[in-house]
């Protein structure tokens, strides 16, 4: 069983603090910490950061606006179940579901205390069951030990090995699902990489995110590995969860996977989506993935690191996004030494070219303009060689396109699955 070292609630809690004050005033909090305070910087971060402002039941400038003015603060009571009513019962556009209502009430335990939260949940709880018929809204009973943070996840660990760790995200609709639909991370990265288009694509689908074999939490056997084993693994977490067939969106490795798992294991895809990533290298490429193995198995990944976020991100984000490319590079040096060495392995020696017209399902491929690991020629050979697959590129962007340009992306994504 691998270790791993990253506090994902940490990474996520100051991803989301940066989104939403900024990099500089983020910087100056973080510089000035000290012994007496540095505790408390870690559980805001963690905890308001992270469980609070990181639920997506909200946008960001709503939950500005909450902060100011919100009743729970005062203690209003009157006040309070008088805009519940109206949020419940107004205008269609400009309503508040009750889930809407229930992250209200989670962030005023941060800004407002736990106890006035308590009272606002009573308050609101009894407005529901006086309403709920009206609204078609339906209390049902729930364990608290089952809850799960709707921004990452209820998280698990396949009972078959190597084991592998998990995510699901169940539709925020509380509709069915529309589609399944599970995401494959880049080398050097983890299930953590998907968060923003996984949270977006939760509105109405199910949505699983899994490390790797060799990264993240999930185990690291000894390698070297294979494709084959890659697509296998994810095909015992799809039985494992019972999932039906899948659409796999998977970047770079992911993307590998996703093809081999769709030639190997056909009934377990419904459509692909395949970005920055290819079914091939050519010799002196396949030269230097041999040499990033030797190593990175005799000195580890830090002597590799800056390489791989200069082929990861194009020097104008690497400028503008400087935290980002932070947050990507300790990921990827806190990985297994022996996971990564034995997945860049498999990376360096994918070869599906020859096999590519058997994939039978929707397929979209994804291109970075600025791509070098990955340049569109890679793309415009996967499209060509699936049949019926489409190329979208995205502008401005390099390999891990998902994060460079994440609402391009996401729209590409969107567009593709909302016309299967």
């Amino acid at each position: 069983m691998s270790f791993d070292p990253l506090d994902h609630d940490f990474e996520r809690g100051l991803q989301n603090r940066r989104s939403v004050l900024g990099d500089a005033w983020v910087d100056r909090s973080l510089n000035n910490a000290n012994g007496f305070n540095a505790d408390f910087q870690n559980l805001i971060t963690r905890f308001a950061w992270h469980e609070i402002w990181g639920r997506p039941g909200l946008d960001h400038k709503t939950r500005r606006a909450i902060v100011l003015s919100i009743t729970i603060a005062l203690g209003r009571w009157e006040e309070f179940e008088l805009h519940v009513r109206a949020a419940l019962l107004g205008d269609a556009d400009s309503r508040l579901s009750p889930d809407e209502i229930k992250e209200i009430l989670m962030q005023s335990a941060i800004y407002a205390g736990v106890p006035a939260a308590n009272t606002a949940f009573t308050h609101t709880l009894a407005i529901l069951r006086e309403v709920g018929e009206q609204i078609g809204y339906v209390l049902e009973p729930a364990d608290p030990a089952a809850a799960a943070h709707s921004g990452s996840g209820r998280e698990g660990r396949t009972a078959s090995a190597p084991v592998l760790h998990y995510s699901v995200r169940e539709p925020r609709s509380g509709k069915a699902p529309r589609h399944t639909i599970v995401l494959g991370h880049a080398l050097g990265c983890d299930l953590a990489m998907w968060d923003g288009l996984a949270n977006r694509l939760a509105q109405d689908h199910r949505v699983i995110a899994y490390d790797h074999r060799g990264h993240g939490s999930s185990d690291a056997p000894p390698g070297p590995y294979t494709m084959a084993e890659l697509a296998d693994d994810a095909a015992r977490l799809l039985r494992e969860l019972d999932t039906g067939p899948v659409v796999w969106i998977g970047l770079s490795m992911g993307g590998m996977v996703g093809q081999e798992l769709a030639l190997r294991h056909p009934a377990l895809v419904r459509a692909l989506v395949l970005a920055n990533t290819t079914s091939g290298y050519p010799a002196a490429a396949r030269e230097g993935w041999e040499q990033r193995v030797a190593i990175v198995r005799e000195r580890g990944i830090e002597p590799v690191a800056d390489t791989v976020m200069a082929r990861y991100f194009h020097d104008a984000f690497r400028a503008r996004q400087a935290a980002t490319v932070a947050r990507f590079r300790r990921r990827l040096v806190a990985t297994d030494p022996v996971g990564y060495a034995g997945c860049c392995d498999a990376v360096g020696k994918v070869d599906t070219a020859a096999r590519l017209g058997a994939i039978a399902v929707p397929t979209l491929v994804i291109a970075g303009a600025l791509d070098q690991g990955t340049p569109v020629s890679m793309a415009q050979a996967l499209a060509d060689g699936i049949p019926g697959a489409a190329l979208t590129v995205i502008e401005d962007a390099s390999h891990v396109s998902a994060a460079e340009q994440p609402e391009a992306f996401a729209r590409a994504v969107e567009g593709f699955v909302a016309g299967l």
